[in-house]
């Protein structure tokens, strides 16, 4: 086949890259000879500009470096190196996978500390062993594995899917990587990178860890499964038919125990927020309803009412049955903490439950509640991001515009708030009146 055929092209597009060679070359495909003929680094993607007939041969491509628009240049990504899943055993992996399936970092494969390793990039220059990256040097039966930062454990496998979920998805589909680009209607979904006929929030600039290439089908908001923005104006977006696959996603054993990153992949007991507040079931709708039902996420952990972090927040958090308090954030045990500190934190406290309400028109309410009636997110009132607004904690000094809580700045008939949902600007807030109240 073409030699091309192995590289993904995006028109206008240059990326910022201290590793780099430069060749004169007639076309792309002279171009991907020298990438592939490279010998001073990997080559990960090379640019072409056509008027200068200039290449570059570059160590990243644009998700491990800053991209900008340029409207001369090419740029052609290695396929290997943007697939995030492994085929077989996973002996040509070069995804960015950096934790074991526990939730462990990786430890970098130069270094020494705090394991000495057999497999380094001096001694096996084409295994791709990069930055702490997953990899399979030696071709283990069980897949991509890596040295750990645990002094504890030398070495650990790593949760990385089966290629087969290029063309299908595994869970709600934010791991698809797939090229389909029609919705389930048929419509032609829009580039990501454009604003037209639809204008959103979702750029590579805001979100570049959820590849969001060409216009091709994804889910970077944990939706139920991949979706687009079409080329229709009369329709905004809609799902995409993606099939799921037949095979299961990997096994992640027990899951973490503990916090690491956001803590996505913490799997532990606790059920009691930061605050003391007792956590709600995820599988009840009362006092809180909600969206994360566990039928629908079923790769998410929603079990009991133990703390999760299903929607990518900073950590785990859970819906508590304090009324008057929606979500809150829960104090989860470092992975760097003893056993006796993470066993200690296992127990629920149950807290007397408490109404919240507004009265008239909710201009003086000073509760909590971040979620509108449809159970979106409301935006920072000090954020811009993902809709730009006059109703600043500057020019409403007296409204406590603070953090996201709902409030009524300007005389409306209820609490309000903008939302982080970029085709939903406002919202009435998930609140009643006062005078309302029924004893449940």
């Amino acid at each position: 086949g073409d030699i091309l055929d192995d590289y993904l092209r995006t028109d206008g597009v240059w990326i910022l890259t201290r590793n780099k060679q430069f060749y004169t070359t007639n076309n792309e495909k002279e171009c991907a000879q020298k990438c592939e003929a490279e010998r001073n680094f990997n080559c990960r993607a090379f640019l072409f500009t056509r008027k200068k007939l200039q290449c570059l041969t570059l160590a990243e491509n644009a998700q491990m470096t800053v991209t900008f628009n340029s409207t001369d240049a090419v740029l052609y990504e290695k396929k290997i190196y943007l697939l995030q899943c492994k085929r077989g055993i996973g002996k040509d992996y070069r995804g960015t996978e950096a934790k074991t399936r526990r939730g462990i970092p990786c430890q970098k494969w130069a270094e020494k500390s705090p394991h000495n390793p057999n497999y380094t990039p001096e001694r096996h220059p084409n295994a791709g062993l990069d930055e702490n990256y997953c990899r399979n040097p030696d071709e283990d039966e069980s897949g991509p594995w890596c040295y750990t930062t645990d002094p504890a454990t030398r070495f650990d496998y790593c949760n990385i899917p089966e290629c087969e979920g290029q063309e299908c998805m595994q869970c709600n589909g934010e791991d698809y990587h797939g090229e389909v680009s029609r919705t389930e209607s048929g419509l032609e979904c829009q580039r990501w990178d454009a604003q037209e006929p639809h204008m959103h929030g979702f750029t590579l600039k805001y979100f570049p860890e959820k590849d969001l290439k060409m216009n091709y089908c994804r889910n970077p908001d944990g939706e139920l499964r991949p979706w687009c923005f079409t080329t229709s104006p009369t329709k905004r977006w809609e799902y995409c038919n993606i099939p799921r696959c037949t095979t299961h996603p990997p096994f992640s054993g027990l899951g973490s125990q503990c916090l690491s990153g956001k803590g996505e992949d913490y799997r532990g007991r606790i059920a009691i927020t930061e605050s003391g507040n007792g956590c709600q079931h995820w599988n009840t709708q009362f006092p809180h309803r909600h969206g994360w039902i566990p039928d629908r996420y079923p790769c998410k952990g929603l079990e009991e009412n133990y703390c999760r972090n299903p929607d990518g927040e900073k950590r785990p958090w859970c819906y508590t049955i304090n009324s008057s308090v929606r979500w809150e954030y829960c104090a989860i045990p470092h992975c760097d903490g003893t056993e006796e500190e993470i066993a200690g934190m296992n127990v629920p406290v149950q807290v007397p439950l408490l109404e919240e309400c507004y009265r008239g028109k909710g201009e003086s309410y000073r509760g909590t509640t971040s979620i509108t009636a449809s159970g979106k997110k409301c935006q920072a009132w000090n954020s811009m991001f993902p809709h730009r607004h006059e109703k600043t904690p500057d020019r409403f000094p007296n409204a406590d515009l603070r953090n996201n809580y709902c409030r009524n700045p300007d005389g409306d008939n209820s609490p309000w708030c903008f939302t982080t949902d970029p085709s939903m600007t406002w919202e009435y807030c998930n609140l009643k009146r006062c005078d309302d109240h029924t004893q449940e």
